[in-house]
């Protein structure tokens, strides 16, 4: 006989929900009369637990002065009309402030038109990173981006970052692979932008990111450096593991902006230097030229400075008679004599050094000073001793760049890229440290730098605008300070007041107009050495 069931008056189960109901309202209603108790007592309990870190945080020997202050402060509430009062309800009501809701609304996810991008950017990257005989393929035709892109941004409906996995069958090692996913990544998030490709190999991971274009508004300036130490230009903030303090100049109005932090590209020579000299290469009006002028701006201050002007276009005018430039030199005959007494010059020193370690005694000051070589056009000069059938001047920077490091000297050779087979191969390899300016094809870059560069082209190159690699270290993204001509008017008044500011000591005052007035007799004169040799150089 089946069992009947009991009358649902004699049944427990209404009444039990009834009763969940209840209480789950009376909850309710509780919490939200007492939120304003639960927010207060929630900032005093962070209230508290603040001033529990603080007070360990707090040296010993501060502890006595502070709580002294405290209760001196407390007395005063005390004394003050209604002080006890408005104390209590600043509590109360800072108390309120840190136990507020600070859970923000979670995002919802991508929009629209962002999830469009997200999955077209998936289905582009099927061909290349799908196998038919995968079983559990990552990127299929009809799957979605979810599965793939682990996080990403967008910043004004534009991708900034994206962090994608791919298969681990995919060969990452190959550089035409990586390459061709670059490409395609580089289209479809967007042209106009210079991208970075992060690859990890083991995790099999790649990380896109967008990156701010360079600061073109750095003028030349005293940079803060060690000695030995030269600002080549500035890159990106995650490159470097230092900054320096900029003021900005020549912007908007040519308006001076206020000091900040930008990271630098710093080359270091010296004995202990592992790329003592430089070569720097770019199409005509990029701005090799205003590179070495930079770099001679910031020699002067600790040492002295030789300059070859091959172009024979006045750019170093400036520099000429300042106190630390020994010669300023733009014919081949002056350049020629200028480079055999720097390869003499680096001899010398040479010998004091090996004396100096010998006798165990500190190398001569004369020998310690550093010595800067700064070479514009070689193969210009090179052209018109072949036309004369004279030596190549550029055979003269042996010595001092072979033995350059140990002499403390410094070569810094800058030309036109068109012209790199001209060059000498003692000046390329002897060159470890490498900057290459202007827009370039990525080939290029990695002929000239040795390495690819991690980055794709930039859609507008400044002059100065470029890539560095000191030795074997990573491919850096370059922006030159602008150090213009000071007496070119084509430059920005800012810009070239800069450089004026820099200039060591004051120019030769200019020849005075002639007179009615007899002239005295001149004075004997010593001889001086630099004369000698250009006069030498003149009649060989």
């Amino acid at each position: 006989m089946a069992r009947r069931p009991l009358p649902s008056i004699l049944s427990s189960r209404p009444a039990l929900v009834r009763g969940r109901d209840l209480a789950r309202s009376a909850a309710d209603g509780a919490s939200d009369v007492l939120h304003p108790v639960i927010t207060i007592a929630r900032g005093m309990r962070r209230q508290a637990a603040w001033t529990g870190g603080w007070w360990g945080r707090t040296p010993k020997d501060r502890r006595g002065p502070a709580l002294l202050l405290a209760l001196a402060g407390l007395v005063v509430v005390v004394m003050m009309p209604y002080g006890p009062l408005l104390a209590i309800v600043a509590l109360i009501a800072s108390a309120a402030w840190m136990g507020r809701d600070r859970s923000g609304t979670t995002p919802a996810g991508p929009g629209e038109a962002e999830t469009g991008r997200l999955q077209s950017l998936y289905e582009a990257l099927v061909p290349y990173l799908s196998d038919p005989a995968d079983p559990a393929p990552l990127y299929t035709y009809d799957g979605s981006w979810a599965k793939a892109f682990s996080s990403f941004d967008f910043e004004g409906g534009r991708l900034t970052r994206l962090h994608l996995r791919y298969p681990a069958y995919f060969t990452d090692g190959e550089a035409e692979s990586r390459t061709r996913i670059e490409q395609l990544l580089h289209a479809k998030a967007g042209r106009g932008r210079e991208y970075r490709f992060d690859w990890d190999e083991e995790e099999n991971h790649l990380t896109l990111t967008a990156l701010p274009p360079l600061p073109t508004d750095i003028v030349a300036q005293r940079f803060v450096t060690a000695p030995g130490e030269t600002v080549l230009g500035f890159t990106d903030p995650e490159a470097v593991p230092r900054t320096v303090p900029v003021a900005g100049g020549g912007g908007v109005g040519g308006v001076a902006v206020e000091t900040r932090d930008a990271p630098p590209v710093v080359w270091r020579t010296g004995a202990r230097s592992t790329e003592p000299h430089l070569l720097a290469l770019g199409q005509p009006g990029t701005g090799t030229t205003s590179l070495l002028r930079s770099i001679a701006l910031q020699s002067l201050v600790h040492g002295d400075v030789v300059i070859v002007d091959g172009s024979g276009t006045g750019e170093y005018a400036c520099l000429t008679g300042r106190p630390g430039v020994l010669a300023v030199e733009d014919g081949l005959l002056g350049a020629s004599a200028t480079l055999e007494w720097a390869a003499h010059e680096t001899e010398r020193r040479l010998i004091a050094v090996s004396r100096a370690r010998q006798e165990g005694r500190p190398v001569d000051e004369d020998a310690r000073r550093p010595l800067w070589i700064l070479v514009d056009r070689p193969t210009a000069l090179s052209q018109l001793a072949l036309a004369e059938g004279r030596p190549d001047p550029q055979l003269l920077l042996d010595v001092p760049l072979r033995h350059g490091r140990t002499a403390n000297v410094a070569v810094a050779v800058a030309d036109q890229l068109d012209a790199t087979e001209a060059l000498v191969p003692v000046v390329i390899a002897h060159t470890r440290a490498r900057v290459v300016l202007g827009r370039l094809a990525p080939e290029h870059v990695e002929a000239v730098l040795g390495a690819a560069q991690r980055t794709t082209p930039a859609a507008e190159v400044p002059p100065g605008r470029g890539y560095a690699r000191l030795g074997t270290g990573p491919v850096l993204r370059l922006q030159v300070p602008a150090t213009p001509d000071p007496y070119d008017d084509e430059a920005t008044s800012p810009q070239r007041e800069a450089v004026l500011a820099l200039l060591p000591g004051t120019p030769p005052p200019p020849p005075a107009a002639p007179t009615t007035t007899p002239a005295p007799d001149p004075e004997p004169t010593a001889l001086r050495k630099e004369a000698v040799i250009r006069t030498v150089a003149d009649l060989t």
